[in-house]
């Protein structure tokens, strides 16, 4: 960190009378930002006066190099994206192609999409309950929520064979069906997980230490988190009632009974307690999915968008051409744009998409739920302590290869 005394011939501008302000440059570097995330803090003492964040150090060009590259191919960059909770990024990217092509997945597909899709959300909330409670000094929370976390990874290169960049969402289905050992093996998990939220519970929520770093501190009321475009528990924690999956229903979600857990304060604490919550409804989304999936096929029957199986391609001269032509020329939406959105772990996930009729998308960009969390976090952070922007920062659950596409 490094600071500066602001005289009154450097003050911020809108300030007229004379007085003395401390900038202080938390990060690039510093590891509470999680992330390369430069924040220029104004302070008038210890109180926290302003603060401007300053992105751009992570930055991948990952929506110019999509429109280099086949609709197929661009899977890949959509995980490296929001990496946390990358098969909705998967999910809202392969929603809007096939919105463009005009066709409808089974039902087997959407079931498995969502299922994933939960076992995401709950993956991501342990990633970022572990390193918030590190932050605040809760060392073993970290360690316990990587160990729930692992069995997540584990299940996901049990059917993809990757453990993070799946690319197991594809155009028109999936990659593949679900192993025979799927099933057991996630089961083994929703009778294991309920537990283990508990002991997170038990060590933090009615922590004397914990409440007093959390509550009533990043407080972010209603109306200014609608007007900063927040999403997802951020948003939620303001008690703001949106949630994509409720109002505008996607993937099969229109099958699964779940609550939106709701903050009333908008502070700190607040948005902990919805990501608790919304771990222990995602996993009643998982085992609904489970007991109810419909059987039929993991993809559609359209060779110029899927390919063919690999056993025909020995066989069957039509095969091989069509998975030559597929994989070379690329499978060609027709002229027209969409807009596809999905409720990701950190809030709406929008994917806008431009055809010009060509292999390759003309124009392709997205909504980060992280980029707006993040434009909130002067007014969750003005007038409370410099101390507690750890806390503060810690609580919008940012991601910075999100911000920085």
């Amino acid at each position: 960190m490094t600071s500066e005394v602001q005289t009154p011939e450097t003050e911020p501008a809108g300030v007229h009378e004379p007085s003395e302000y401390m900038t202080l440059n938390m990060g690039p570097q510093h590891p509470s930002t999680h992330g390369v995330l430069r924040l220029l803090l104004t302070l008038d003492g210890e109180t926290i006066v302003d603060v401007k964040p300053d992105i751009g150090y992570l930055h991948t060009g990952i929506e110019k190099n999509g429109e280099k590259l086949k609709y197929q191919q661009v899977i890949t960059l959509t995980d490296r994206m929001g990496y946390l909770d990358n098969m909705m990024d998967e999910l809202g990217f392969v929603l809007a192609v096939e919105k463009l092509l005009g066709i409808e997945v089974p039902e087997r597909v959407k079931w498995i999409r969502a299922l994933f899709c939960e076992l995401e959300r709950i993956s991501s909330h342990l990633v970022w309950l572990g390193t918030h409670a590190l932050d605040l000094g809760a060392m073993s929370v970290f360690l316990y929520c990587f160990r729930e976390r692992e069995k997540i990874l584990d299940i996901k290169e049990m059917t993809s064979g990757v453990r993070m960049m799946t690319s197991y969402f594809r155009i028109g289905g999936l990659m593949a069906d679900l192993p025979p050992e799927f099933e057991p093996r996630v089961r083994e998990f929703l009778a294991d997980f309920p537990h283990r939220v508990d002991e997170y519970e038990e060590l933090l929520t009615q922590n004397e230490l914990w409440m007093e770093r959390t509550e009533n501190v990043g407080l972010l009321s209603r109306e200014d988190a609608i007007a900063w475009g927040c999403t997802g528990p951020v948003l939620r924690a303001s008690g703001v009632f949106a949630d994509l999956r409720k109002t505008n229903p996607y993937s099969g979600y229109e099958n699964f009974d779940f609550e939106v857990p709701l903050g009333t304060h908008g502070d700190v604490y607040d948005r902990y307690l919805c990501r608790i919550r919304e771990m222990r409804e995602s996993l009643k989304i998982v085992g609904q999915a489970l007991d109810g999936m419909p059987d039929g096929p993991w993809r559609i029957d359209d060779r110029k968008i899927v390919p063919p199986p690999k056993d025909e391609l020995g066989t069957s001269m039509e095969s091989l051409i069509h998975h030559f032509k597929l994989f070379t020329e690329g499978l060609r939406p027709p002229p027209g744009e969409v807009y596809q959105v999905v409720e990701g772990a950190r809030g709406q996930q929008g994917w806008y998409v431009v055809s010009d009729g060509s292999a390759k998308p003309y124009r392709f960009h997205m909504r980060a739920p992280s980029f707006y969390n993040l434009e909130a976090l002067p007014a969750m952070s003005k007038d409370a302590l410099v101390a507690d922007m750890v806390a503060i920062i810690g609580s919008t659950d940012i991601v910075l290869g999100e911000i920085d596409r």
